[in-house]
């Protein structure tokens, strides 16, 4: 009899043992589920409602847990978001830049994961958990290497009721208001069920406000009917084939867009298409530098006089010391080259490559990294009379970089991008996303100019109002209002993040004497 007892004991202690394993598998496999569901409410998807259900499922699993956990449960929900969304990154490259790129940006979920576990023990922890997510992602959006932005919770909320938000608070304010309906559910359904109804409705009613209050904004910062509109052009004349290799074929890229531009001149001569105030070409439309080659400086003065207007020009330009600049040149149909952007976010490890002579040592591959430097300047232009503000591919990701320009003063946005190298993936979907919350940010209507799609047209409340297909020659040609009025957003600036950070650090401080101990898992 002992013995059946002695085994019996051993068998409930065993089970003991592993339900809390048991509870720590089930939690780790729910936030990578989380992660999963926040991809998954990214474009070219437009589940956007998905994101704030991810942000309630990770809240739910951080909720009472102690910092270590929530940093290791915040961990694995990045890498269930932002693994299936950058494969872009390596996609000509191998897997080692996505897997490392990935693995980096995940560190910031992980940072929120170990906040958000000390501040759901907090009064108003809804709040305060939103907040921090505002934060973490404020935070990589700067570090390391001048930071990359890309996966932040506005950018995938272009086809969602929340988007005019942008014009009030930015991408930072979109941001907050998705994962604070996650939090709020969350915090409902723990009110209710610990049988405090006064508390669930209250919570409830926020969410019904934010959704509420959204398309109000968007109405109160709309551009007026009355605004002065201007006829654009959009040239993708798309690339011999995809991939890196591309670039050994220059010759053929320029000449491509400049043959859609003379077709584009022959349907304006022929009365087919209105003839455009100004034409964008794409980033590294003319990889030969047109300012020290005849040949190619030729060619678009063709293309110029033949259309009649000023042409943005996407070059890479030779600094004649090793170096490049990846530029954008106003080139008058008369008098040639003029006034030009040069891009000043550029593409670590691509673009550029940080710390070359340690990272050439431990990766000898790296040394492919190209040697561009970046510009300065308001990224602002003139462009047949028009203020333009440019924002070179990677650029359109960063708020100040686009704020600026517009601050100093531009009335239309333009977006030259190169998603050749990037294939048929997702990037460029995420790329137009992010054009889209930058005209409602900004009330600005954008111009996207791509070598091999997408390009669009978007007007200042997010419409594409024409869009182009991926490796295709194409012309968008449409008319777009301008506006010179600056939004709240655009006055704001960068205040929705330093207001989240400071909030984060007041809710810690408020409760950190009455926090309760720490729920192991």
């Amino acid at each position: 009899m002992s013995e059946v007892a002695e085994v019996a004991a051993r068998s409930t202690f065993a089970v003991r043992r592993r339900g809390p394993e048991l509870s720590v598998l089930v939690r780790g496999a729910t936030s990578i589920l989380a992660g999963l569901m926040l991809y998954a409410s990214f474009p070219p998807r437009t589940g956007w409602w998905l994101a704030p259900l991810a942000i309630a499922v990770l809240t739910a699993v951080l909720r009472g847990r102690t910092v270590r956990a929530g940093f290791g449960y915040g961990y694995l929900a990045g890498l269930g978001f932002f693994l299936p969304l950058l494969p872009w990154v390596g996609v000509y490259v191998g897997s080692v830049p996505w897997l490392v790129l990935a693995a980096v940006e995940a560190l910031a979920v992980g940072i929120f994961g170990a906040l958000a576990a000390v501040l759901s023990r907090r009064p108003g922890a809804p709040v305060s958990i939103a907040a921090a997510w505002v934060l973490t992602e404020a935070i990589r959006a700067r570090l390391p290497f001048g930071g990359f932005p890309w996966g932040r919770l506005a950018f995938g909320q272009a086809e969602g009721p929340l988007l005019p938000l942008a014009s009030v608070a930015g991408a930072a304010g979109v941001g907050f208001a998705v994962a604070v309906i996650g939090t709020t559910v969350v915090a409902a359904v723990a009110a209710a069920r610990e049988r405090r109804p006064t508390v669930a409705v209250g919570w409830m009613l926020l969410t019904a406000f934010l959704f509420a209050a959204a398309p109000l904004t968007g109405v109160v910062n709309s551009a007026s009917s009355l605004a002065p509109a201007v006829t654009v052009a959009a040239v993708q004349g798309n690339v011999p084939r995809m991939g890196l290799d591309f670039n050994a074929q220059r010759r053929a890229v320029l000449d491509n867009h400049v043959a859609a531009t003379e077709r584009l001149a022959a349907d304006v001569a022929a009365g087919r298409l209105p003839r455009p105030q100004l034409v964008v070409w794409p980033e590294n439309s003319s990889d030969i530098d047109p300012l020290r080659q005849a040949d190619a400086r030729a060619e678009i003065d063709e293309a110029a006089a033949a259309l009649g207007v000023p042409i943005l020009v996407g070059a890479v330009l030779d600094n004649g010391d090793g170096t490049s600049g990846n530029g954008a040149l106003v080139w008058d149909p008369v008098t040639g080259p003029g006034d030009r952007h040069l891009k000043r976010r550029l593409v670590p490890f691509g673009e550029y490559l940080p710390l070359r002579p340690v990272i050439e040592r431990l990766w000898p591959a790296a040394a492919q990294a190209g040697r561009f430097v970046p510009g300065d300047g308001t990224g602002r232009v003139e462009l047949n009379g028009v203020p333009v503000g440019v924002a070179t591919c990677y650029e359109v990701a960063f708020d100040d970089a686009v704020a600026e320009s517009v601050r100093a003063g531009a009335q239309l946005l333009v977006v030259p991008t190169n998603n050749a190298t990037f294939g048929r993936t997702e990037m460029t979907y995420q790329q137009l996303a992010m054009s889209r919350l930058r005209a409602v940010e900004h009330g600005r209507s954008v111009v996207v100019a791509a070598t091999s799609g997408v390009s669009a047209l978007i007007t200042p409340d997010g419409t594409v109002t024409d869009r182009s297909t991926m490796f295709t020659a194409d012309v968008l040609v449409g008319e777009l209002p301008l506006s010179a009025r600056l939004t709240w957003a655009t006055r704001l600036g960068s205040v929705p993040e330093v207001l989240a950070a400071a909030s984060v650090l007041v809710f810690l401080l408020a409760g950190h004497r009455k926090a309760r101990a720490p729920i192991n898992y």
